[in-house]
């Protein structure tokens, strides 16, 4: 369409050239002594148009003549620039579809190209990293460093996340400690730094980060709530050869945790082992009140009777307190066994015996048989005794 416009308007302008040329008989005179010339207005016209047309030529092929070699130079970079980016995504693809070996190469490529040089040099630490290839590795993220600002905080995760899985917890540390805002602020930082803190056995710092990325919800409650039992049971650990600082790591713990079943029964273990049964009582009966629990149940019955002198007082006392939780508990094994043994302490062999036959006609158990056949053999029952022994054999 456009082309028989332009068609048109040549038809047009010919033919106003030639009603032109038939209706004006003006004349153009050039003087350049001794030479005259004489032209007719319209021949000058179209010479003056013929040699504008010419310069204009000239100039354009002079011009494109002088600009063709930053052209070529700016071709060939806008195509080592396209070059680069399908390198570095072809270094992406092959790396997530788990060809490493091709990933690292498209990557170098990429890199030496100077498309995304921090990003491709990460993409090929990651994929050094997967071939076990820790010098490449460590030398990708070097380059990867000197990217600028802009790649600090990718660098510095990127290679505390490496760490991490060579267990090098120490190192993956470090990486995160010196990361501004490597904590609350920054989630990925914090979550990454509590494995490494966990794997370091640093469980101060555990409790801690569990805590706080807890509360903002970057961990779900289940896995804070483990990894906080985790800390309090080794910190309790650590502190279970000092009975004093043993009472003070349980007050420091938290109530929520305190009332945990494997927390209660870890320090009431501990308190027992350092002779303090009635912190050990108090442990396991504040715990089984706010949730219950079977194993601290058959805990309470293994507790230690206590000093001499108030022993006799003390497992009246521990057998009122587990008769109180029958009413709720009745077909509870573990503490129909607890019961049986209690009693057996405090030298109520026929109450402890009735006790251990409910246990048993609930659920079977190796501990609950061999208490049986102590008891048969203190009164010389051999035959029953020896039932029991087998039985308590035939169980895992």
């Amino acid at each position: 369409m456009r082309a028989l416009a332009w068609l048109l308007a040549v038809f047009v302008a010919a033919v106003a050239l030639a009603l032109f040329g038939r209706l004006n008989e003006g004349l153009v005179l050039l003087v350049w002594p001794p030479w005259r010339v004489e032209l007719s207005l319209l021949l000058a016209v179209l010479a003056l148009a013929a040699a504008f047309a010419l310069l204009y030529a000239a100039a354009s092929l002079l011009s494109h003549t002088l600009a063709l070699p930053a052209k070529v130079s700016a071709y060939r970079e806008r195509r080592k620039r396209e070059r680069a980016q399908l390198a570095l995504a072809a270094a992406l693809q092959t790396y997530f579809e788990g060809r490493y070996a091709r990933a690292e190469k498209e990557a170098a490529l990429a890199w030496e190209a100077g498309a995304a040089p921090g990003v491709a040099a990460l993409v090929a630490a990651r994929a050094a990293h997967q071939l076990r290839e820790f010098e490449r590795r460590d030398r990708w993220l070097e380059r990867a460093s000197e990217a600028g600002e802009a790649l600090h905080a990718a660098t510095l995760l990127s290679q505390a996340e490496l760490l991490l899985e060579e267990r090098d917890f120490a190192g993956a540390r470090n990486a995160l400690t010196s990361l501004h805002g490597a904590g609350p602020k920054h989630i990925a930082g914090a979550r990454m730094l509590l494995h490494a803190e966990r794997g370091a056995r640093n469980w101060e710092e555990v409790l801690r980060l569990a805590n706080t990325l807890g509360k903002r919800g970057a961990i779900s409650a289940a896995l804070a709530t483990e990894y906080r039992v985790q800390a309090e049971i080794e910190l309790l650990a650590r502190a279970a050869g000092d009975r004093d600082a043993l009472a003070a790591r349980w007050r420091r713990i938290a109530a929520e945790d305190r009332a945990h079943p494997r927390v209660a029964a870890a320090a009431a273990r501990h308190a027992a082992r350092a002779g303090d049964i009635e912190l050990a009582r108090e442990i396991i009966e504040r715990s089984l009140a706010a949730d219950w629990s079977p194993a601290l149940v058959a805990l309470y019955g293994e507790l230690p009777a206590g000093e001499a002198q108030a022993r006799e007082r003390e497992a009246q006392a521990r057998i009122e307190r587990a008769e109180r939780w029958l009413p709720a508990h009745a077909n509870d094994p573990q503490l129909l066994a607890a019961l049986g043994r209690l009693c057996a302490a405090a030298e109520l062999w026929g109450k402890a015996e009735r006790y251990l036959e409910a246990s048993v006609s609930f659920e079977d158990s190796r501990a609950a048989r061999l208490d049986l056949a102590q008891l048969a053999e203190r009164e010389g029952r051999a035959a029953q005794a020896q039932a029991h022994f087998r039985r308590a054999a035939e169980l895992p």
